[in-house]
C-alpha cells in the first residue's frame, strides 16, 4: 500500500491523479480534514484522517503502509517538527521506503526555505528507512502573480538579478513522485530535479513583452526594496520576506541546476515559461470579457 500525506494540496491532488495511471496497489490518501476531499475518495484510494500535528493520527495512518511519499508541509517554521513525526511514525508501523519533495540543492542553499528541508533531510537519513528526495526546483507557478502584476504595473520586479531559475511546473513534479513512490528503484538517493532550460527575469520581461504586445521592462530592486514592494501589494510579511529571500539565493545560482533528472524521469519536456505566460494572458483576457 502507498500513503501520501497532504493529499488534498495542490501537489497532492497532481500525485494521485498520476499514482493511479502508474499503479494498481491501494493508495491512501492522507489528509487533515476527510469531509473536505471526497471527490479524492474511488475503490483505489482511501480517505485516511491525518494530521503532522497531531503524531497519534500520524500512527494510525500508516499502519501497514508500505511506501509512503511525504510532502513536504506548508507551514514554514513548524515543519521541521511535523516532518519528523510522519517519519517516526512511518518507522514505528514498519514502512519500507518513503519518498520525500524537498527544495533544489539543498545541500549549498542559503534560502530560508532550504532549513527545514535540511531537518527533514537530515531526519531520513537517521531514520534507516531507505528513501528517495526530490529535490524539487522553483514551481513555474509562482512566477504567475508576478507576471500579473508585471501587466497591471509596466514592469517585472525582483531581486535576483541574471540568476536563474530551473523552474518546472507543478504537474511535473507530480509526475516524479509518482513515478519513484511506485516504482522498482528502493534505494537510498538524492535527486535534483530542475528544468531545462532556465530563465531569469530579464527573459521573462522579454518573453511576457513578445506575448502581450507591449515593452514591459525587468527592474532589478535591493532585496530589503523587493520585500516592501511586496508588503505593498498586500502578502504577509512572512510570505513577502521568504520570496525576496528566494530571489537573493536564486541570483547566487541557488535556484538553478543543469541536471535533466526531471526530464529523464518523466519522459518528456517540462512545461515552460512561454507556455505559462500564455496560460496567464488568457486567463486576465477571459476575466476582462
Amino acid at each position: 500500500m502507498i500513503a501520501i500525506t497532504g493529499a488534498n494540496g495542490q501537489l497532492g491532488r497532481l500525485v494521485l491523479k498520476h499514482l493511479t495511471r502508474f499503479t494498481k496497489q491501494p493508495i491512501r490518501a492522507l489528509v487533515r480534514t476527510p469531509q473536505k476531499a471526497q471527490d479524492l475518495a474511488s475503490d483505489q484510494t482511501v480517505l485516511v484522517q491525518a494530521d503532522y500535528n497531531d503524531p497519534a493520527s500520524l500512527q494510525l495512518a500508516l499502519k501497514g503502509v508500505d511506501r509512503l511519499l511525504l510532502i513536504s508541509g506548508s507551514e514554514v517554521g513548524k515543519r521541521t517538527k511535523q516532518h519528523a513525526a510522519v517519519i517516526d511514525a512511518a518507522k514505528n508501523a514498519g514502512v519500507q521506503f518513503i519518498t520525500y519533495t524537498s527544495l533544489l540543492n539543498v545541500p549549498q542553499s542559503s534560502l530560508v526555505l532550504a532549513a527545514e528541508h535540511k531537518d527533514t533531510e537530515k531526519r531520513l537519513a537517521d531514520s534507516g528507512i531507505p528513501h528517495a528526495v526530490l529535490r524539487n526546483g522553483w514551481y513555474i507557478e509562482n512566477f504567475t502573480g508576478k507576471i500579473a502584476a508585471a501587466l497591471e504595473h509596466g514592469a517585472v520586479i525582483g531581486a535576483s538579478g541574471e540568476g536563474k531559475f530551473s523552474a518546472a511546473g507543478r504537474e511535473d513534479y507530480a509526475e516524479a513522485a509518482a513515478l519513484v513512490v511506485s516504482g522498482t528503484d528502493l534505494s537510498t538517493r538524492s535527486v535534483e530535479l530542475a528544468a531545462q532550460p532556465a530563465f531569469n527575469l530579464a527573459d521573462l520581461a522579454t518573453e511576457l513583452s513578445k506575448q502581450a504586445g507591449r515593452e514591459i521592462p525587468f527592474q532589478n530592486l535591493s532585496e530589503d526594496d523587493y520585500a516592501d514592494a511586496l508588503l505593498g501589494a498586500g502578502l504577509p510579511a512572512g510570505f513577502a520576506k521568504a520570496l525576496a529571500d528566494a530571489d537573493r539565493g536564486a541570483e547566487r545560482g541557488e535556484l538553478f541546476n543543469a541536471s535533466t533528472a526531471l526530464k529523464d524521469l518523466i519522459g518528456h519536456e517540462t512545461k515552460t515559461l512561454s507556455a505559462l505566460i500564455a496560460e496567464t494572458l488568457g486567463t486576465k483576457n477571459t476575466a476582462a470579457a
